[in-house]
């Protein structure tokens, strides 16, 4: 039996105001190119994927080659904006800031997704190497060392069962949706079980200037590879 196929949608409706972009994130320079455009090439090339669906700050929509739709106020309101459109079994949601994405990432996270009938999504991560410690008061104390062998660092991509994802996010309330730091949670909340898809620490958030002089030269050594 063919693998389903799946709808990509890409959050980038954020702001570049920690980068001093003064505009849009998903459109900073990165190695030459708009931030975004690295990851809608991996998107496009991932053998999964067979539409991609951006959400946009208001005003940018037509800045993109691939349908484009309206952010909204939280990045899971833009997940909702753009799942509208979703129409496919699958479907893989991926934040523009994490431009080092490979399409062999992304075509494992929908594998894994799609080898679990019972599971609602799958969402990349790595390991954590650092000793984690919880916190509490002013200033913070030390409560607890969490054990970190059972600690992930979850990234994006994440794939969901586009009716388990709707009904998460249509389901939440606007406060839900405004906190939520992954739509993961949300699924996970409504009882979904949530599988780990291992990725490299490599695919990171870029958020301030130092991250983009990092992505930079990662993307300058797989250029060289």
């Amino acid at each position: 039996m063919a693998a389903p196929r799946a709808t990509a949608v890409i959050a980038a409706a954020g702001s570049g105001e920690r980068l001093g972009a003064g505009g849009p994130k998903a459109l900073v320079p990165l190695a030459g190119r708009p931030l975004i455009e690295w990851a809608l090439e991996a998107f496009e090339a991932a053998a999964r994927v067979e539409q991609v669906i951006v959400a946009m700050p208001a005003g940018y929509e037509a800045q993109l080659p691939v349908l484009s739709v309206t952010g909204g106020a939280s990045r899971s309101a833009s997940v909702l904006a753009a799942l509208v459109h979703v129409a496919t079994e699958l479907v893989v949601v991926h934040d523009a800031a994490r431009p080092l994405v490979t399409p062999e990432l992304i075509d494992a996270t929908l594998a894994s997704l799609a080898g679990d009938a019972e599971a609602a999504g799958a969402v990349a991560a790595a390991p954590l190497t650092d000793t984690v410690k919880e916190a509490g008061g002013r200033p913070p104390v030390v409560e607890r060392t969490l054990d970190r062998e059972r600690l992930w660092a979850v990234q994006t991509p994440q794939a969901f069962r586009t009716a388990a994802l709707r009904e998460a996010l249509e389901g939440a309330s606007p406060g839900e949706l405004a906190s939520a730091t992954d739509d993961a949670a949300l699924v996970e909340a409504r009882g979904g079980r949530v599988l780990i898809c291992p990725a490299a620490p490599e695919n990171f958030k870029v958020t301030t200037k130092l991250d983009l002089r990092i992505a930079e030269a990662l993307l300058a050594e797989r250029a060289e590879g």
